[in-house]
């Protein structure tokens, strides 16, 4: 992973929040953390890279977070599996926006939600991820990309 290909995740959560209401994103300066504990919230959208690329992105962020943003986009219903489901969008649209620049040998899988314990995710421990703080309203989000 080149650090020149942050800026395709980082354009990705950008044009992702231009559709909420209030467009209100900050993003943090990118920085490198071991797997050894990975960044998780309530919720995370995971998306299995393979191809010219191997590893995972995924975007988590806490509940409260999801909830507002449904709002934002104009749905009432936010109920847990909406929740479920906006999660795993946002990494799947990121991701798929990022295909769109790597090439179709960077081939991504369908999203995996996983809810809870950050001790669900399984990074290798001999690669270190980038992780790209995201602050929206007062909530504190991550997409974090570990690919070889």
């Amino acid at each position: 992973m080149h650090e020149d290909n942050l800026q395709i995740f980082i354009d990705g959560i950008s044009r992702y929040f231009e559709h909420t209401k209030d467009n209100d994103l900050r993003l943090g300066t990118p920085y490198l953390a071991p797997n050894s504990a990975p960044v998780s919230m309530d919720y995370t959208g995971i998306i299995g890279v393979s191809g010219s690329s191997k590893g995972c992105v995924y975007f988590t962020a806490p509940k409260a977070m999801l909830k507002h943003l449904i709002i934002s986009l104009g749905e009432p219903d936010t109920s847990e599996s909406n929740m479920v489901d906006l999660v795993g969008e946002l990494a799947n649209t990121i991701s798929g926006n990022a295909r769109r620049e790597l090439g179709k040998n960077f081939m991504i899988s369908v999203p995996v939600v996983v809810s809870g314990a950050p001790n669900q995710i399984h990074l290798p421990t001999d690669l270190r991820s980038y992780v790209i703080p995201a602050t929206w309203r007062s909530y504190q989000a991550a997409m974090v990309i570990c690919l070889q």
